[in-house]
């Protein structure tokens, strides 16, 4: 299934979010991709006949059954897996290994227990050699974006699992990636801090204009952040189908909830997925 990447800038309202006509040309390609690998038993297929297109500046959110291959896609575009067949791209570029010009965030912070926060956020300037100055000030900027002004010197045992979480974030966008991946970022949270952290990470991604793609098991958390949704089918995963939210680019979390928009997205979403009418994330 190919889903070519098209352009929205005068149809939807959030295609311009990321910042005055942001979206436009693709970021990351995906070309009939898929993946297999072999086990003791038997051979198994992760991924079949994948092909989506995202443009830049766009914030894109994968959901599916759990199982149905969405860590792998953004294993795919990181260059840390190769598929067994078709082809990924990176700002036009054949991924072949892993890249340098991406951010990701993973579940658990996993920040350095010894470092303060603002350390943990430099831990990435130094693995890549980042002149200091330059880093400093980044970490300055986005210790103020992301509301951690005041805890620059606490460790992590200090700081709650949300504050934790904006640590990781800063440190994926120390080197300002022009593409940030995501895998179940918020799901260790608990439901309020959730929220706050979506709203914060649409707030930033529509400051930084960074490409994002987003895997999250919660269709509300999917429909309120993306531009649009990639619904994945079960293993073999491939892409049922892709939902263009509409929702405007500026989104109050209760007024955003309340919005046709929002209904009759994560109405056909939970139809695909063969879920009920009500989201339990």
């Amino acid at each position: 299934m190919k889903i070519a990447s098209k352009d929205r800038t005068k149809t939807d309202p959030g295609a311009t979010a990321a910042g005055d006509g942001a979206v436009g040309g693709a970021a990351v390609e995906l070309d009939d991709v898929a993946v297999r690998f072999r086990t003791k038993k038997r051979d198994v297929t992760a991924l079949h006949d994948v092909s989506v297109s995202v443009d830049q500046g766009e914030f894109l959110a994968i959901v599916g059954p759990s199982g149905c291959g969405k860590s792998t896609l953004l294993k795919l575009v990181a260059g840390l897996l190769k598929p067994s067949t078709g082809g990924v791209r990176l700002r036009g570029e054949e991924v072949t290994g892993p890249r340098k010009d991406i951010g990701y965030v993973f579940q658990r912070a996993a920040l350095l227990e010894w470092r303060s926060a603002r350390r943990n956020i430099l831990l990435q300037a130094e693995m890549r050699g980042m002149p200091a100055d330059k880093a400093r000030a980044q970490a300055d900027r986005l210790i103020e974006m992301t509301g951690l002004s005041g805890f620059e010197g606490a460790l992590p045992h200090e700081l709650s699992g949300g504050m934790q979480q904006r640590v990781a974030l800063c440190r994926a966008l120390l080197h300002e990636p022009p593409v940030l991946l995501m895998d179940e970022p918020f799901g260790a949270l608990d439901a309020l801090t959730r929220e706050q952290m979506n709203v914060e990470l649409h707030r930033i991604w529509r400051e930084t204009g960074t490409t994002v793609l987003l895997v999250t098991h919660s269709v509300a958390e999917a429909v309120y952040l993306a531009n649009r949704v990639v619904v994945m089918t079960s293993r073999p995963g491939t892409v049922a189908e892709i939902i263009d939210v509409g929702l405007p680019a500026e989104r109050n979390y209760a007024a955003t909830m309340a919005r046709p928009e929002f209904a009759r997205a994560t109405g056909r979403i939970r139809e695909l997925l063969g879920a009920g009418p009500q989201d339990n994330d």
